[in-house]
């Protein structure tokens, strides 16, 4: 009986894998993708509907916290996870953080929708990323970070009709949405991005 369940359990690994690989070979091609938003003089899908600023998450320890809170500062959105090849950018961003946090602000959002690299529960995520990083930036609940169950800041962060003019969803973990001062979406980095990449640099002028 434990026999039959522990090959059970290993086939549905293999299912998951095999239903991220398309995924993974994708996204390995974009690592270095970045959009920006049009110049202002330039048409734009839509005019936004909600602000970052409406929006609400709740934190790794169940708390509610308003978006609004962040007003005035530079804020980096990003999808995490503790068993990817990108994980080692948690010391990079908390780095980043450490130094800037004067004028930004770094929130994590932990998602398992990529290749199961987000196994934990809120309390083990969270638990890894201080003893492993010393990550001191908001981290929040494990939530959806595409697709039809998104959690609300991902539906704004991908809808033009609520942001403006990026529909781009995460095309793997640690892809950053960067936010600016008066709550506007400005640019998307997929996953290889960090913060001392040029493209990053450039856009934070």
């Amino acid at each position: 009986m434990l026999l039959l369940l522990t090959i059970k359990m290993n086939m549905n690994k293999i299912r998951v894998l095999l239903a991220s690989l398309p995924i993974w070979f994708f996204s390995c091609f974009n690592a270095n993708k970045v959009t920006s938003a049009p110049p202002t003089d330039t048409p734009v899908p839509s005019q936004p509907r909600t602000t970052f600023y409406q929006l609400k998450a709740r934190d790794i320890h169940g708390m509610e916290v308003s978006m609004s809170g962040f007003k005035g500062k530079r804020v980096i959105v990003l999808n995490v996870a503790s068993e990817c090849g990108y994980t080692p950018q948690y010391a990079d961003w908390q780095a980043f953080y450490e130094k800037n946090k004067d004028k930004y602000v770094v929130l994590g959002f932990p998602s398992n929708q990529f290749m199961g690299q987000e196994p934990g529960s809120n309390a083990e995520i969270e638990t890894f990323c201080r003893k492993n990083y010393g990550v001191t930036f908001p981290i929040f609940e494990k939530a959806d970070v595409k697709g039809s169950d998104k959690s609300d800041v991902y539906k704004w962060l991908t809808d033009p009709a609520l942001n403006g003019w990026n529909s781009q969803e995460p095309s793997w973990n640690f892809c950053k949405y960067l936010i600016d001062e008066n709550g506007k979406l400005t640019h998307f980095f997929a996953s290889k991005i960090k913060p001392d990449s040029e493209e990053f640099i450039q856009a934070s002028r």
